[in-house]
């Protein structure tokens, strides 16, 4: 969407236990495909108007908001804030493109929540929630907000909605 991206700013909670384990995956990924990375904190609603302020003064390319709960409770907030600087932004739940947000990659709920059953009939049944495997999430899902791109002045590349599992008019 962005093709001749640099920089890349990552807003991340640096009270959530895996927020080093993610930056680190994070980096990495850039690293191998030449971006530069910039980390902003928050784990307070004044702390993400402070770290919008301080991304005024990066300018980055674009905006990658980690995976957190805190972050999820103020999708509104992030939402507006990213229109306001005008600033592309991939999200971690499609409610956040829904709201507004420019896009969202992330797992599919539904998919996790229907394996969450099987697993509690499973378990009613009688098998030992030790002996199930712990299974990872194999679908994921890709939002685009189109009119949010237009807002930005993006062309959404043929190929990208293609490959979209679902795009907002």
């Amino acid at each position: 969407m962005l093709p001749h991206a640099t920089t890349t700013a990552v807003l991340v909670n640096p009270n959530n236990p895996t927020a080093e384990i993610r930056l680190n995956d994070i980096q990495t990924a850039a690293r191998s495909v030449g971006q530069e990375i910039n980390i902003l904190n928050a784990s307070t609603i004044r702390d993400i108007d402070a770290a919008f302020a301080k991304l005024t003064q990066m300018r980055p390319d674009a905006l990658l908001v980690a995976t957190d709960p805190f972050f999820f409770t103020r999708a509104a907030q992030l939402v507006v804030l990213a229109a306001r600087h005008a600033i592309p932004s991939l999200y971690f739940r499609r409610e956040f493109a829904a709201a507004g947000g420019l896009m969202s990659y992330a797992a599919n709920f539904n998919e996790s929540y229907r394996l969450l059953g099987v697993y509690a009939a499973r378990i009613l049944k009688g098998e030992k929630p030790g002996d199930l495997p712990v299974q990872r999430p194999t679908k994921f899902e890709l939002v685009i907000n189109l009119s949010t791109a237009k807002a930005l002045g993006l062309e959404v590349p043929p190929t990208l909605l293609a490959r979209a599992d679902e795009v907002i008019e």
